[in-house]
């Protein structure tokens, strides 16, 4: 896709995130801001659970509801998804007939053709995956590369500080609840 200004598209997504340190609301953003950017049918974000062996959707962009509810995305069962949380971006050009997808009839139905999907890493482990999903078979060049492994990069970076954010205030509020507690007796 060249022409395509991705500083800019970056730029509005570190915007995104300094913003607000409500991940739900910055996921949002950053997953509709890669649709508009890529021109894509849609993109979806998920989380690995507690347990890492699902995929929660975190956020999404252009998916019907019957899609998302499609049923889980498990690790164990998904080759291309095992892959990806090892930290290798993936293209599959045709999912409605590649062995590595998990739902062939659902990606029909939904009218998804090709899928491009970068892991969300923090330090060296995976917290998650971002995809973009293509009506059409799709190529995506170096710089569309480049763009999703930076967006999936900084969402990384978001979900983390969000939940440093949380534990710090957790903390700061059961300090100030003990010093309380200490000061009355």
């Amino acid at each position: 896709m060249a022409g395509k200004d991705y500083f800019t598209a970056l730029y509005q997504v570190a915007k995104v995130i300094n913003a607000s340190l409500s991940h739900t609301e910055v996921l949002d953003k950053i997953v509709r801001l890669v649709v508009q950017t890529m021109g894509v049918k849609a993109c979806s974000l998920r989380l690995l659970d507690s347990k890492n062996q699902k995929l929660l959707m975190g956020a999404q962009h252009g998916l019907s509801d019957g899609y998302i509810r499609k049923g889980p995305v498990l690790v164990e069962e998904s080759g291309l998804d095992k892959k990806v949380l090892s930290g290798v971006t993936i293209l599959l050009k045709n999912v409605q007939t590649d062995p590595n997808w998990q739902y062939h009839d659902k990606a029909k139905s939904e009218g998804i053709k090709s899928v491009l999907v970068v892991p969300l890493m923090v330090e060296n482990n995976a917290i998650g995956i971002l995809r973009v999903y293509t009506a059409e078979e799709r190529e995506f060049d170096s710089d569309e590369i480049k763009f999703m492994e930076a967006v999936g990069n900084l969402s990384a970076i978001s979900l983390e500080n969000a939940r440093l954010h949380q534990a710090l205030k957790r903390d700061y509020e059961l300090l100030v609840e003990y010093k309380y507690r200490i000061d009355d007796n």
